[in-house]
């Protein structure tokens, strides 16, 4: 397999000069996890101190990790990535809500984006978070079985109903829709959820796309479950592939309450997992269509290798790619410049209410080192090119 992601100038075609500089700045300040939890508390203190910072913020870390504050403010960046055929999908990533008003102003935002999809080939997909319709602590009671008061039995039911609009809408607008994956203890009733939604409306094609965190190893067992139920009852499932976003949120909770982790039990697992799923999922494409979400070079290298073997287009539609905004454009743009579908998440919102997201982003990326170094390394052979 040619090593395609190594080519800097096609990863950073679109980044100016200044730009470029930006990024890496940013991904110095990441690779030094003191500054990362310094900063973080900072950002923290002067948001909500409401000191004049967001100025600042939007400059530099919400710029390159974010699209806009709107959707509309988007459509440049949307344009502009679609010139090298990279296509977007616009994440509403305001997190940690819990009012019945706000539930509702994300199920707005959603549709809304599932519209601006339906207009544009740039954006063949929408998205959306199930705690961004309905609260944490009640798909965690759902998922353990526990009896639900009168009041939190009709609060599911709006949950539930905004799934339905959103699904629904999806459906009749021809969208693709991602359904994000969360915590190990509040999964199982948005899984129950979601599947619903995939016999509803996965019967022609695949419209509704659940999330597979696989460095959970339970979920390469949980795919082959619901692909039995989908067989015998005629309906395709759409699964987002990733390795996972919450690893020591999980596992301190699993020694907390003493339950064996959901988490593989070492990186080389995951990876396995990983790999396992989608060579299962590649054989089962009659049935099933993929979005594998990962910043990972090898695992990427070893679906384009699969593909090849099987004879299958490099823009096959059921096959996508997906990667963050302002990471791993080396493997989004060279993988689009090589013919593959490939869609970066673009997360948009107000500045202070994005803040969890982008903490979270900057949190993973510490605790991840290869990654920030990687993308050091890169952009530094990027301006060592520009300056021959």
């Amino acid at each position: 397999m040619e090593k395609i992601f190594n080519n800097t100038q096609v990863a950073f075609a679109l980044k100016s000069d200044t730009e470029l500089d930006r990024a890496y700045f940013l991904f110095k300040m990441i690779a030094s996890e003191p500054l990362v939890k310094i900063g973080t508390a900072v950002t923290n203190f002067a948001l909500k101190a409401h000191l004049p910072v967001e100025g600042l913020i939007r400059a530099t870390v919400f710029d390159h990790f974010c699209g806009g504050v709107t959707e509309e403010d988007c459509l440049s960046v949307v344009d502009k990535m679609f010139t090298k055929n990279v296509c977007s999908v616009l994440d509403y990533s305001v997190e940690g809500k819990e009012e019945e008003e706000q539930f509702d102003l994300a199920l707005e935002m959603t549709l809304k984006t599932v519209e601006f999809a339906k207009e544009r080939l740039a954006i063949p997909f929408a998205v959306f978070k199930p705690t961004g319709l309905g609260r944490f602590a009640l798909y965690e009671k759902i998922g353990e079985g526990k009896k639900l008061t009168s009041e939190e039995q009709k609060e599911w039911a709006r949950v539930v109903e905004r799934f339905d609009i959103v699904c629904k809408t999806a459906h009749q607008k021809d969208v693709a829709l991602l359904i994000d994956g969360e915590e190990s203890w509040m999964q199982d009733a948005a899984d129950d959820l979601v599947l619903e939604m995939m016999r509803r409306y996965n019967k022609d094609k695949t419209i509704v796309f659940n999330t597979l965190q696989l460095y959970r190893w339970d979920r390469f067992d949980y795919l082959k479950k619901i692909h039995e139920i989908a067989k015998s009852e005629g309906f395709s499932i759409g699964m987002k592939l990733v390795r996972g976003a919450y690893m020591e949120k999980e596992n301190n909770r699993a020694v907390e309450k003493n339950y064996k982790s959901p988490i593989c039990e070492s990186k080389e697992a995951t990876d396995k997992n990983f790999d396992t799923t989608v060579a299962y999922m590649l054989d089962h494409l009659d049935t099933m269509s993929i979005f594998a979400g990962t910043h990972n070079e090898e695992s990427s290298y070893k679906i384009m290798q699969l593909m090849q073997e099987k004879n299958l287009a490099s823009n096959d539609n059921r096959i996508w790619f997906g990667q963050l905004y302002g990471m791993s454009d080396n493997i989004s743009y060279n993988l689009a410049e090589n013919g593959y579908n490939v869609a970066k998440y673009l997360p948009f919102g107000p500045v202070r209410d994005v803040m969890p997201y982008l903490i979270r982003r900057a949190e993973e990326n510490t605790s991840v080192a290869g990654q920030t170094n990687r993308e050091l390394n890169l952009i530094k052979t990027e301006r060592k090119r520009r300056k021959k």
